[in-house]
Order: structure tokens, then sequence, then C-alpha cells
């Protein structure tokens, strides 16, 4: 069986999916759309932008899905879709992508909600205020405790389970920078302070929460074709006001991503290719199980090698 995932935050590039534009018209429709659903030429700067200005987060969110769905298409095009998955997941983010490409979600209506949900988790903390860091070589129940440990009345928390050697915390900018020298008494290999605008995927981003949930309430939002394993509770559902209120919680909480995979396995899952920029999320899997064969799928070549 096979499922497809989608990238989140960091897999983004200039130029991303400009080869799939020229070779599909399909997917350069998707960058018309996300255009029009935005009121920007959004694709100009995914193409010929500055790095630093796609990497604020109310521009790579909606470029990184844009990407994605480019990619969905351009699959479709070629008689892979998704009638041939069981599942499908995204990375933060990319719960959105996966969500629009089952059509559970329009493409314009997705544009707009990932635009106002960068905008509100930048928002959320004053630049400098929050941090995020990545935690090598420990898990993520001794990751939990690191976070207790550091949080010392401020806002630490254990924010994404990536695999079973990567856990990211998120919170306050110097509790996030007590976790990685607590870490470091408790074995890891490294404690790395992430290049993020904002502390994601923590209490401090519950304003966000609060205008997405406001401006979900306002998109319609149908069963998508195959269940979304969802971030926050590892498991699948295909059902809307479920899916709403999950995607709520998604932004002040963890994204499980080992418990994911591993649910997506227990379910029979050997294959899952990552639709879009990058293969952050195919080197997660390969470390979190094997036996599952990843691709990534964001180039016409990698389209070709498919097809072959």
């Amino acid at each position: 069986m096979r499922a497809f995932v989608f990238p989140g935050q960091g897999a983004q590039t200039i130029g991303m999916g400009k080869a799939l534009a020229d070779a599909y018209p399909q997917a350069a429709q998707v960058f018309e759309e996300v255009d029009d659903a935005l009121g920007e030429k959004l694709s100009t700067l995914i193409w010929e932008g500055d790095i630093a200005d796609l990497t604020l987060t109310a521009n790579a969110q909606p470029a990184l899905m844009a990407t994605s769905i480019a990619a969905m298409r351009a699959l479709a095009a070629e008689g892979f879709d998704l009638s041939g998955a069981s599942h499908v997941a995204g990375h933060s983010l990319g719960e959105y992508s996966a969500l629009c490409a089952a059509g559970a979600l329009s493409l314009g209506d997705t544009a707009r909600l990932l635009r106002k949900r960068g905008e509100a988790m930048q928002q959320a903390v004053p630049v400098g205020v929050g941090a995020m860091a990545a935690l090598l070589g420990l898990d993520f129940e001794t990751v939990k405790t690191v976070a207790e440990q550091a949080a010392q009345g401020e806002i630490c928390q254990a924010a994404n389970d990536n695999d079973p050697g990567q856990v990211v915390v998120s919170g306050h900018k110097a509790a996030v920078e007590r976790a990685c020298e607590i870490a470091k008494e408790h074995g890891a290999k490294r404690a790395v302070l992430l290049p993020v605008s904002a502390p994601f995927h923590c209490a401090l981003m519950e304003p966000a929460a609060r205008v997405m949930a406001e401006a979900l309430a306002a998109v319609d939002i149908a069963a998508p074709a195959v269940p979304l394993v969802a971030n926050v509770t590892a498991s699948a559902t295909d059902d809307p006001a479920q899916i709403r209120e999950l995607l709520v919680e998604q932004v002040t909480g963890s994204v499980r991503w080992r418990e994911s995979v591993g649910y997506m396995a227990a379910q029979g899952v050997t294959e899952i290719w990552e639709i879009g920029a990058g293969k952050a999320l195919a080197g997660m899997i390969r470390r979190i199980d094997k036996t599952i064969a990843c691709k990534a799928v964001g180039t016409p070549d990698n389209i070709a090698a498919l097809k072959e």
C-alpha cells in the first residue's frame, strides 16, 4: 500500500516547482490559481525572488503547498493519483497540502488559510522572544523531560517528534537555550537552534490558534478522498468536523511524525511518496522504518523515473 506525504517549512528553495510548471500546464495552473487566491504574484517570488523573503512564514507556507499541489497535478496527468493510495499526511503546514490533494479543501481556500496561518503565527510572538531547537540523539520521552526541566516558569515544549533521533523543542528563547544545555547532560549528540522566525507548535502559538479557529470555521471542508493521518493524534480520520478541530489543535500541539509513520506502517503501508519540495520527510521515514520504500516526487525527472 502507498501513502502520500507533504513537506513542511524548511523545504523551500528559490525555483521550486518551476520545472513542473514548464513541463505540465496542469502544474502551471496551480501557481496561477494560488496567485489569484492571494491577489499577488507569489509565483514570481518562488521562482525569481530572494530566499529571505520566501522563507518568511506567511510566504513559505502557501508557496510550499503550491509546489506540492503542482506536483500532484503533474502526477495525475501521468496517471498517478490518489486512487492507488491508502493515506495522506503532512508535516505541519503539509497537513493542509495533504487535505487539498485529497479534495477536502479547495486550492484557493488552502492558499488563503496558509497565508493567514503564517501571518498569525508570526504575529503571535514578537521576533526574538521565541526559538526552536533540534535535539539529536534523544527520544521523545527524554526530550519531554528535558523541556520540563528547562521551562523554569517559561514555555518549553517538545514540538516535533520527527524520528527516533530528532526531536524539536519550542518555546521562550531562554528556555529553549537552557534545553539545549540540559539535553547534552542527558546524552544528546547535538543541540541545534533552528533558523525559524517564531516558536511553532507550542503554547506561545495560542493567539494564532484562535485566528485559525475563526478562519477554518468560515471554509468548507469535505471528506478527503483517502483518510488523513493527523499530526496531533498520529491516527487517521476522514471526518470534516474532526479535521477542522485538529487543524486548530495543530497550531499549539506537537507534530507526532514518528508515530504517524508508525501508524501508517501498521496499517500496511509499504511505500511512501513525498510530494513537493525537497526530501526531508523521506530521510525521516527511512530512520523511522527502514522497510518502507520512499520516493521524493518534486520534479519532472522524478515523475519520469516513476513511469519507468
